[in-house]
């Protein structure tokens, strides 16, 4: 039975509220990451950020379903989401230490495409012609921005180690929203979130454990700190359990476009901290890649019933 048009337009409002939310939030990422990336081991500053979300989480998942370890297919599929994640952080932090966080955020924006053609073959989910459509501003501004707008820069190539090392964990991270949708079997979005955490510590455990007697404990700064305590509540729980409750009404592609606006949100938040803002020449660029934002999300309100994750194929 569909919903009324009246609920429908309401509960698709909330859904791209919560977007915005988690856009705002993923962005304040970039620049967190930014200033801790030298303080500690990338291995290692990852594994504690999992590590904390996860024992955060813990208490409320114990108190609302149990801790009782998933059957071995679920489990599964939890392990292959996290290990994109880990993978995708990891490298984050490398980059970081020889880019900006305007640069990882633009270059971030090509995840929503990469995504796309994820979700063709694991979702058999056609694009459709709006986010066919998109891929075009939205790889245009991130070309744009990255190359600050100079066709002398482009033609050169002029990328830096950090801008390369970063794109390729967004070729990972473009695996997570089809894998919520593929491995997701009805369970809390909370539980899934816990598990993904969880099998994300396992994995960090397994390729970096061993660096943790490496770590000078006793001069790791407050400020490393309180960016890894920040990164585990606000850019990894809050995020993780918003963009999964998502994907499941707006579909993989949909929800990852939100990413197109993390360069205008990094760019407000690194002016709030002090830093200046980018020359008049990216702001075309930026431009472009807030657009594609909006085309992606046309068609939206056709999917935000209780039969999302089987009509998002059609769109």
């Amino acid at each position: 039975m569909s919903l009324p048009l009246k609920h429908k337009k309401k509960r698709l409002w909330s859904i791209h509220a919560m977007m915005l939310l988690t856009a705002a939030l993923v962005s304040t990422s970039f620049t967190v990451s930014k200033a801790i990336a030298d303080g500690m081991n990338p291995a290692v500053l990852t594994l504690l950020r999992f590590v904390i979300a996860a024992l955060l989480l813990m208490p409320y998942i114990h108190y609302k379903y149990g801790l009782h370890l998933p059957e071995k297919k679920r489990l599964f599929g939890y392990a292959c989401i996290s290990f994109t994640l880990t993978g995708f952080f990891w490298l984050m932090f490398l980059s970081m230490r020889s880019t900006t966080a305007l640069n990882t955020g633009v270059i971030f924006t090509l995840v929503p495409s990469i995504s796309g053609l994820y979700s063709a073959v694991l979702l058999k989910e056609r694009l459709g012609k709006y986010r066919l459509i998109a891929m075009i501003p939205a790889i245009l501004g991130a070309t744009w921005v990255l190359f600050r707008g100079s066709p002398a820069e482009l033609l050169a190539f002029n990328l830096n180690s950090g801008d390369l090392i970063f794109f390729g964990s967004c070729l990972l991270m473009a695996f997570y929203t089809p894998l919520v949708k593929l491995f997701h079997k009805e369970e809390p979005m909370s539980l899934m979130t816990f598990w993904i955490l969880v099998t994300g510590c396992g994995w960090l455990l397994l390729f970096s454990g061993y660096q943790l007697l490496s770590v000078p404990w006793g001069n790791v700064q407050l400020k490393i700190w309180s960016g890894i305590i920040y990164l585990s509540i606000f850019s990894t729980i809050i995020t993780f359990f918003l963009s999964q409750l998502c994907t499941l009404s707006l579909g993989p592609t949909r929800v990852m476009a939100y990413s197109y606006l993390y360069p205008p949100f990094i760019v407000l938040i690194e002016w709030a901290f002090g830093h200046p803002l980018p020359s008049v020449q990216v702001l075309p660029g930026v431009g472009l890649i807030i657009a594609a934002m909006f085309i992606v999300q046309q068609g939206a309100e056709d999917i935000a019933g209780p039969n999302a994750g089987n009509s998002v194929k059609k769109k």
